[in-house]
């Protein structure tokens, strides 16, 4: 189903972040199937199997064996239930909704439905319509009873008014309700199999782009159920499991990103209607962790629903930006472009500016990030139209807003002085306020370095794209301090060298950004991973579970191997993560299983450094698999296949001609690709006929 995301907050959308009515994800309530004679069972089994996207139970009772069955279809808008036994006459028992938020509940005939509105005048309503294979189905009150049943079929839709449009308020004045009827109505038309077959095509054309072998799990491993096998896993190499691991971070991503808003916090997966963080998007870490994934892994379409938002907001905080006390030009003026986001909602309501600043310097300057996925998506797949109506016009107009805003260093050390940098930062979330924290200074050099190269694939405003690339040319860079780690301030503070914090944000140039790496800063890309080791993953810190994915993709990065797996397998621990694999920030938070399935693919492709560098992290562990369908930037897809701890061949396919540079180990050569065709090379990197 694609919206049936419900939201509260009221019609102000620039409210405080914390203020009541604030944008908390929802849910909808419960779908009960009641079962009284079943509740004497043996042999049960629940398994969600995320090559097709389809969710089973299993068990006995009474010597009859149980089957249900559920997926969500994206292609029909519906949730598909089917409940049969190996035996007639098994099902007796009654259907409810339960509504989450005490609307009432109406049935009619075999439907059960509910239409109403939230809080802050948003529509929602979702419908149940249960088809019977023999027996009876008979309305008592606001339930459904079944008796005698052989098997049961449910379909379930849901949908709100929301759209992304803030001139409407976010709100279409269309009643879902139409909607969810027309979706049941046409799925009730189709076979149970009909249904079935049509999702798993579906989600297969996605999911099954990318295929990764990392070797062959023991018989004992495999009979494991996920939540002990899971944390044997820790201890012991268990390919399948992390290659599971690996494509589960693809399952969320294709089920909770697609026509739809993008994921939050808790992806989709929020079960509470006073959620922590108000299940928002995080704009420090959290959200854009949620978004590495995409491009990497095949799944560029899944990008899209991150763009829609953060273009359906902009309005909204544009006028926060310009209203801002906090957000000043070094003149003490207000600005007058470019827009600023913090943690915030699907109405534009956002925490941070003008408001408690240490939220204020944590959040404000995270914009920048999100400028980083609508160029990488570019990047990837060298869409020219979308550059030109999406991505360009907010690089620029972000740009512009640093353009007022960066300051110049007139009191400093000798490499300081006359170097531009932000005012007034913080290196989430500790240490001081000051000017030119490396956190803020990288994303900005991240950001000036994207436009310059949207403006001149574009062919545009070279008046501004020179200004850019001048001041870019100019921003200060974090030096080296004491024992050789890369510093997060412009000045060293005390106790850096044990410092454990949760946060390594001033290595964001090394990744997600680019601006460190071996091949162009080889001296502060080994300062990085000084710092790096330094944070460490300390039990009795605050490291929290999306910490070990991002410096598992750091470590990735650098090119060090096997602490990037350590970090993978840690993170695998019962401290870090549920026993069904979601991210153990408590309650949960899902930012570490898409963070975790960027940074394996970035272990095993990167092309963040104008080379294509195959298997550039591939630990001890994985000594012979394949990597199919991994995508790098520059428009190309690998194919990757390795043995003996070492490249055996590459198949790379490409969207346009050009001369490509790849890389494994100390071998670089430079091929030339033709859209479409796949080129087949051998270990040595030479074409094989």
């Amino acid at each position: 189903m694609n919206d049936i995301t419900l939201w509260t907050g009221d019609d102000n959308p620039t409210q405080d972040y914390h203020g009541p009515g604030f944008g908390d994800y929802q849910t909808l309530g419960s779908l009960v199937v009641d079962l009284p004679d079943h509740k004497v069972n043996t042999e049960y089994k629940r398994a969600l199997d995320i090559g097709d996207a389809v969710t089973t139970v299993q068990y006995e009772s009474h010597g009859v064996q149980y089957n249900r069955e559920y997926f969500v279809s994206h292609v029909s808008d519906v949730l598909v239930g089917r409940l049969t036994a190996d035996k007639g006459k098994a099902y007796t028992g009654r259907i409810e909704l339960q509504d989450a938020h005490k609307v009432a509940v109406h049935t009619v005939d075999n439907t059960i439905a509910v239409d109403g509105k939230l809080v802050n005048g948003l529509r929602f309503a979702w419908k149940v319509l249960v088809q019977n294979t023999g027996g009876s189905l008979k309305v008592n009150g606001t339930v459904i009873e079944f008796n005698g049943c052989d098997a049961l079929t449910l379909i379930v839709s849901a949908g709100t008014d929301y759209v992304f449009d803030d001139s409407k308020k976010f709100k279409s004045g269309e009643d879902p309700a139409v909607h969810v009827n027309d979706w049941v109505a046409k799925a009730s038309v189709k076979s149970y199999e009909s249904l079935r077959t049509e999702h798993v095509s579906d989600f297969h054309s996605l999911f099954n782009r990318v295929d990764v072998d990392l070797g062959q799990s023991s018989a004992k491993q495999t009979a494991l159920p996920t939540d002990k096998r899971k944390v044997e896993a820790v201890a012991t190499f268990d390919p399948d499991f992390e290659e599971m691991f690996f494509q589960f971070g693809r399952y969320l991503m294709i089920s909770s990103s697609r026509t739809s808003l993008p994921a939050n916090l808790q992806g989709l997966w929020n079960d509470n209607n006073t959620p922590a963080w108000h299940s928002d998007y995080h704009t420090n870490i959290n959200a854009q962790m949620n978004y590495w994934p995409p491009e990497t892994v095949n799944l560029a379409e899944c990008h899209l629903p991150l763009f829609n938002m953060i273009r359906s907001q902009l309005n909204v905080w544009r006028k926060c930006t310009r209203a801002s006390m906090d957000l000043l030009t070094p003149l003490g003026k207000h600005v007058t472009k470019g827009v600023a986001v913090s943690s915030h909602n699907i109405y534009g309501g956002m925490g941070g500016l003008d408001g408690d600043k240490t939220n204020s310097a944590w959040y404000k300057y995270n914009l920048d990030m999100y400028a980083q996925h609508f160029w990488e998506h570019y990047a990837f797949g060298l869409n020219k139209t979308y550059l030109k109506d999406v991505a360009y016009p907010y690089l620029k107009e972000v740009s512009e807003l640093w353009d007022e805003l960066l300051k110049t260093v007139t009191n400093g050390t000798k490499q300081q002085l006359g170097k531009l940098v932000v005012p007034k930062g913080w290196s989430p979330e500790h240490g001081p306020h000051e000017d030119g924290c490396s956190y803020n200074q990288e994303i900005v050099w991240d950001l000036y370095t994207n436009y310059v190269k949207a403006a001149d694939v574009l062919g545009v405003d070279k008046e501004f794209r020179d200004r850019v690339a001048g001041e870019r040319d100019r921003l200060l860079w974090p030096g080296i301090g004491s024992f050789g780690q890369l510093m997060e301030w412009m000045e060293e503070q005390p106790g850096e060298k044990t410092d454990h914090h949760r946060h390594t944000s001033h290595l964001f140039g090394v990744y997600p950004g680019h601006q460190f790496n071996w091949e162009t800063t080889p001296t502060l890309a080994n300062a990085s991973l000084v710092s790096l080791n330094a944070r460490g993953i300390d039990p009795k810190s605050d490291v929290r579970e999306w910490s070990f994915a991002w410096r598992t993709a750091i470590y990735a990065r650098l090119r060090d191997a096997e602490n990037a797996y350590h970090l993978l397998r840690e993170l695998l621990s019962a401290r870090n993560t549920c026993p069904n694999m979601f991210g153990l920030h408590p309650p949960m938070q899902i930012d570490s299983n898409f963070g975790i399935t960027a940074a394996v693919a970035e272990m095993l492709v990167q092309s963040h450094a104008e080379v294509i560098e195959l298997l550039p992290a591939l630990p001890r562990e994985w000594t012979a698999g394949h990597a199919k369908g991994l995508r790098a930037r520059g428009g190309h897809q690998l194919d990757i296949y390795w043995a003996n701890h070492t490249l055996n061949n590459v198949l790379i396919t490409s969207l346009v001609a050009s001369d490509v540079k790849l890389k494994f180990g100390n071998t670089v050569k430079t091929i030339t690709v033709t859209p479409s065709k796949a080129i087949h090379l051998d270990y040595n990197l030479n074409p094989i006929p």
